[in-house]
Order: C-alpha cells, then sequence, then structure tokens
C-alpha cells in the first residue's frame, strides 16, 4: 500500500514533469530503508530512453563534496594539513599572499575571485583546470583578506583539485577512482572528460525564451573538475551516503573546525563541500545544490536519523527543485527538517 510520502512524490513528479520530455529522479532513504524512489522523464530526447535510478546526471557543485573527501583522505594520510598554505603548491600564488590556507578553499573564504568572470563572452573553447590556475595568478589582487569573508567560489574548488593531483601524484580522475569510487562500488561514477564515456549519461537541457526545451549539456565553463564535474544516479549516490555514515570516513568530526558561517545567517554554516545547520540537539542537518548549464540537484543529509533525500534532474534552473519538492518534503514526518533554513536559503547555493 503506498504511503502518504509515495502519494504525495509520485503527485509532485506527475504534476511538475512529463513522460516525454527531461525530468527529474528521486531518492529518499532513512535509515537504510528506502522511503521512495521514483523516476519521470527522459534522459536523452534523441534516444528516447527514460530517467532510471541507474541514470548519471551531472552533480554541478554537488561535486564539491567529494572534492572536500579527497582532501580529507589525503589529510588523514598525512599528505597535508587544513592549514597548509595554497601558496606553498603553487608559488605563482605568492604575490595574492601568504594567508591563503587549504581550509580557506574548503570554506569558500579566500577572498579568490571566481574565475568565470574572467572568460570571454566569445570563448568556444572548455576552460580546463591549469587555466583556472593561470587565470588566479594573473590576478593583481584579493576579494578581501582570508577568513574575513564568506564568498562562494568555484575558482577555491578547482583549485583544491589540483592541490589533490599535486600531492597525490595522480590524477585527480584517478585519485577519486581509486580512493572513493572503486572501493564504495560506485561502478557507474565518473568526473567528466572531454571525450571519455559516461555510462548511463543523462544529456542536459534548458527552456528557451519561447518555452521550449533545448539541449544544453556543455558550456564553456563545464569541464573544470574540482568544482562540479562528477556524473552519478541515485543508486551509485546512495552507496556515497552510506558510506559518509561509517566512522573514519564520515566528515562530521572535520567540521567541526573546517566551516565558517554565513554572514547575515547566525544559525547556517558552509565546509567542506557543504551546508549545514545545526539542530537543537547539536545535530546536523546538512545540504547542497548543484545548477549548471543543463542540470538542477539537491541532496540533503540529516546523519543523526541517517536520512538522505537526493533530486536530480536534466533541466537547468529547474523551478520545481527549490520550491514544490521541499513544501512537500516539509509536510511529513519523516522527512521534515527542523530548521526552516534550507527551506528559507537554498537561494545561497548554486
Amino acid at each position: 500500500m503506498a504511503t502518504a510520502l509515495t502519494q504525495a512524490l509520485d503527485t509532485h513528479l506527475q504534476n511538475c514533469y512529463t513522460e516525454e520530455q527531461p525530468g527529474a529522479a528521486i531518492l529518499v532513504t532513512r535509515v537504510g530503508e528506502v522511503l521512495y524512489e521514483g523516476c519521470i522523464g527522459l534522459m536523452d530526447l534523441n534516444t528516447r530512453e527514460p530517467i532510471t535510478p541507474a541514470t548519471n546526471f551531472r552533480l554541478a557543485s554537488v561535486s564539491k563534496q567529494f572534492t572536500a573527501k579527497c582532501v580529507q583522505l589525503l589529510q588523514q594520510q598525512g599528505l597535508l594539513q587544513y592549514t597548509n598554505r595554497l601558496s606553498s603548491f603553487f608559488p605563482e600564488l605568492a604575490h595574492l599572499g601568504s594567508d591563503i590556507s587549504i581550509a580557506h578553499l574548503l570554506n569558500h573564504t579566500s577572498g579568490l575571485p571566481d574565475y568565470e568572470g574572467f572568460v570571454a563572452d566569445t570563448r568556444q573553447e572548455q576552460v580546463h583546470d591549469r587555466e583556472v590556475l593561470t587565470i588566479t595568478a594573473s590576478q593583481p589582487h584579493l576579494l578581501f583578506a582570508p577568513g574575513s569573508q564568506y564568498r562562494y567560489s568555484n575558482t577555491g574548488y578547482v583549485l583544491l583539485a589540483l592541490v589533490v593531483e599535486k600531492v597525490s601524484g595522480m590524477a585527480y580522475a584517478e585519485f577519486l577512482s581509486k580512493y572513493i569510487f572503486k572501493p564504495l562500488s560506485m561502478s557507474n561514477t565518473v568526473l567528466y572528460e572531454a571525450g571519455k564515456p559516461i555510462p548511463n549519461r543523462a544529456i542536459g537541457y534548458a527552456v528557451n525564451a519561447a518555452g521550449e526545451m533545448i539541449l544544453s549539456d556543455q558550456s564553456v565553463c563545464s569541464a573544470t573538475k574540482g568544482d562540479g564535474c562528477i556524473y552519478t544516479s541515485l543508486r551509485d549516490y546512495l552507496k556515497w551516503h552510506e558510506a559518509l555514515q561509517q566512522q573514519g570516513f564520515n566528515i562530521e568530526g572535520a567540521l567541526q573546525s573546517i566551516n565558517t558561517n554565513i554572514e547575515g545567517n547566525p544559525a547556517l554554516y558552509y565546509g567542506m563541500g557543504w551546508f549545514f545547520t545545526k539542530r537543537s540537539n547539536g545535530s546536523l542537518e546538512m545540504y547542497h545544490s548543484g545548477n549548471t548549464c543543463g542540470f538542477s540537484n539537491l541532496v540533503i543529509r540529516v546523519p543523526e536519523s541517517q536520512l538522505l533525500i537526493a533530486c536530480f534532474s536534466n533541466i537547468a534552473d529547474n523551478p520545481h527543485l527549490l520550491t514544490n519538492f521541499i513544501n512537500v518534503l516539509q509536510q511529513h514526518p519523516k522527512t521534515r527538517l527542523e530548521s526552516d533554513l534550507i527551506c528559507r536559503l537554498l537561494h545561497l547555493t548554486r
């Protein structure tokens, strides 16, 4: 018999999407029990293949939590410290000061400008990670003193992936595969690299001014790795969530010190690739959204109750993701979040 949550989420999908257009995939689990798994729409308008729980979506900024985890693994191996200075890895950034630390990059408090603002509107070829380093090195100064402000920065997370490569001596894709994807049996999860195959790949789309669905799978700034290039499915993301519940692999301990408060929102923090709030008993509610040229995503975790809510969509700027979907969740006891900050402040994420 269908539960009230199942009926509500089925209705949400049917009201917001159609079977013949790009759509969405939703997973809700709690304490190891799948409360809901539902998909609607097509992962590719050319092949007409439907979205399934095994469909791989570009995570966009939801990828940042994987980048942070790579840094944490290197820290646990004794190969770097969160206090290490960025200029010790990249001397070409020394003129920007010696105060930017790995922790500042993880928290979006480095003061580095976002590289996208320095990419010409007429450019056709995609920007790659080393070029982001070059763009950053060409800047005459920081936007603010490191640690003094929060400012969401894709540049910081691109540089973190380059740090992983420099410290490990491995390509970032290889490091992810060896230390995360293979150990967790995330067999279909991959880092985007132009020309390399992606299994069960969803193609990205956007709605144009005329209300038509158009191809929008790649952009000039969608090939950089550390800030948003991972493709995964609901099924594989669940394995990631379950691993984060395990002692020694979770990040809650790191979040105790690697975080920053977001000005104007005294109960909202960012650290290690996650936005989070603290519940009345001190436990965390964690979330991140991801929006890029052809995809919109949202993940929410409550470690205390082992709650995972994930919604992946191959529609850019999906208007249903941060409004209708959240409203449905808040109406049901098993998915209701204690703090309304997530509902009110999701516009802060990308």
